[in-house]
C-alpha cells in the first residue's frame, strides 16, 4: 500500500480523472438543476475524463521518466488510443443506441415491439476530448510540482 500512496505518477493519474468526473458532474447540476448519481460512474460528457486521465498519464509519465523515454512513448500511444476511442468508436455507438432506441420508442407505442432501452451516453464529441485532454495536461503539470 505504501508504494501505491507513493507513484507519484497513478496518483496523480487518478486524480486528475477524478477530478474531471467531478467537474462533469458539476457541469452537469448546473445544466440540468438536479443530481444524478449516474454522472459520477457514467460515459460521455464534458470534460472527458478519459482525456484527461490519459493524458496526465502521458504528461507525469514524460515529466517523471522524461519525454525521450520508452514509458513515456507508450503512455502517449495509450493515450491517442484512448482519445480516439472515447470520441471515434463509443460515440458512433451512442448514436446509434440513440437511433435504435427511437426506433424501438415508435415501434413501441404502435404495440409491435418490446424492450429495454440501450445506453446512448457512451461517447465524446471532439471538443470534449479536446478540453479533457488540455484539462488533464495543465492538472498533471500543475500537480506534478505540488506532490
Amino acid at each position: 500500500m505504501q508504494a501505491f500512496i507513493h507513484n507519484k505518477v497513478l496518483v496523480i493519474t487518478l486524480l486528475v480523472w477524478a477530478i474531471a468526473q467531478g467537474v462533469k458532474v458539476l457541469l452537469g447540476v448546473i445544466r440540468e438543476r438536479k443530481f444524478n448519481f449516474k454522472w459520477f460512474i457514467g460515459t460521455g460528457g464534458m470534460p472527458s475524463s478519459h482525456a484527461a486521465g490519459a493524458t496526465a498519464l502521458a504528461t507525469t509519465t514524460g515529466l517523471h521518466t522524461g519525454f525521450d523515454s520508452v514509458v513515456f512513448a507508450l503512455a502517449v500511444v495509450f493515450a491517442l488510443v484512448t482519445m480516439f476511442d472515447a470520441q471515434g468508436v463509443r460515440r458512433s455507438a451512442g448514436l446509434q443506441a440513440a437511433l435504435l432506441n427511437q426506433m424501438m420508442d415508435e415501434m413501441y407505442w404502435r404495440g409491435k415491439f418490446e424492450s429495454g432501452r440501450l445506453i446512448e451516453l457512451i461517447g465524446h464529441t471532439p471538443l470534449q476530448v479536446i478540453i479533457g485532454s488540455v484539462f488533464g495536461f495543465l492538472l498533471a503539470c500543475l500537480l506534478y510540482q505540488k506532490l
